[in-house]
């Protein structure tokens, strides 16, 4: 049984879109105007809050957070709807009172129960049912009131990163670097960008289609948590070549990934959002499940030990619910969790 938990300053895709790119274009400047006509590069959708399994707990007890969904998808044509699996899933918790920012990293192997669908990855959630059900999963699951989500195609990094020139990776071993080359040839198919492989280990500058390679590396010691890992060190070295960017390259960036986008957060809401972002700090980063533990049944599961367990342990954490008591649905699903693999307390 291992304990997986997020570092601190965490930084993923979705963050960059919902929080930086407003914050830079509040540094842009400009007028109402110019802001609204960037955002209103981002696919805009309607999803209906009704059937997102929000309990009448989480909706009393939570009102306090505004709790976002951010999907980073491995699409295949540039589709972010069902059919989809959501390989990066966050959820930004945002205290209303204090602006600060929690970032909780939901595991995409976690076995979960999926309506309509049984248990099953949580990662399948999204292309069973684009966005909604997958809100509707993390919801009954960890009993949530998500409502908004973002969702970005990691692909889309590939263009991104190639608009800042590149960003500085090390490479850490002959096995990373073979992997990473596995996935140029894949990656490169995809996107269209012709890109050619790696020739040595060590720090150095990966163009866009290096660096969704090297972020979905998946098969080194550490597996998926590993992944996630790369995933935010990729982002973390955009984040500094950002830093040193001019004004003009900074809005090319901008206008290269906001057509990348798909949310349900409308654009003057974004808008409205700019003067509070200035004052968001993420204080926090946890990775979900607590504990976990794996199984093979018909493919590989990352088995919370226990959901109930796990679910407690989050409120408490990150809500600050020291009286916390899970719903009989959560109970119900826990058990069925362990009576599926065995693993109890």
């Amino acid at each position: 049984m291992k304990e997986k938990k997020g570092k601190k300053g965490l930084k993923i895709f979705g963050i960059i879109v919902l929080i930086l790119v407003i914050l830079l274009l509040s540094i842009i400047g400009g007028t109402y105007w110019y802001v609204h006509s960037k955002l209103s590069k981002i696919e805009k959708v309607d999803i209906n809050t009704e059937d997102l399994g929000i309990s009448t707990n989480a909706e009393q007890n939570l009102t306090g957070y505004r709790n976002i969904a951010l999907f980073g998808v491995d699409s295949r044509n540039n589709n972010l709807e069902r059919g989809n699996r959501s390989d990066c899933i966050i959820i930004a918790s945002i205290n209303n009172d204090t602006k600060e920012v929690k970032l909780i990293s939901v595991y995409r192997d976690t076995y979960m129960q999926i309506d309509g669908f049984g248990l099953d990855k949580v990662t399948h959630a999204y292309s069973y049912g684009s966005a909604e059900l997958a809100i509707n999963t993390l919801n009954k699951n960890l009993d949530l009131n998500i409502k908004e989500f973002v969702t970005v195609n990691f692909d889309a990094v590939a263009e991104a990163v190639n608009a800042l020139g590149g960003v500085e990776i090390n490479i850490e071993t002959k096995e990373e670097m073979k992997y990473l080359n596995n996935y140029i040839s894949e990656t490169s198919k995809v996107t269209g960008i012709p890109s050619e492989k790696l020739t040595k280990t060590g720090k150095q500058t990966l163009n866009g289609v290096q660096a969704v390679a090297y972020s979905r590396i998946r098969y080194t010691e550490g597996g998926d948590y590993k992944r996630a890992e790369r995933m935010r060190t990729v982002i973390q070295a955009m984040v500094e070549k950002l830093k040193t960017k001019s004004i003009g390259e900074i809005n090319n960036f901008i206008d290269t990934v906001l057509p990348k986008v798909k949310t349900n957060i409308k654009t003057g809401e974004m808008i409205s959002l700019i003067p509070e972002m200035m004052n968001y700090k993420i204080t926090e980063s946890i990775g979900w499940p607590y504990e976990t533990k794996g199984i093979t049944l018909d493919r590989w599961y990352g088995v919370p030990v226990t959901l109930e367990n796990n679910v407690i342990r989050l409120h408490q954490e990150a809500f600050g619910e020291t009286d916390y008591q899970v719903s009989e649905e959560i109970k119900a699903i826990s058990n069925q969790i362990i009576a599926k693999t065995g693993y109890g307390k």
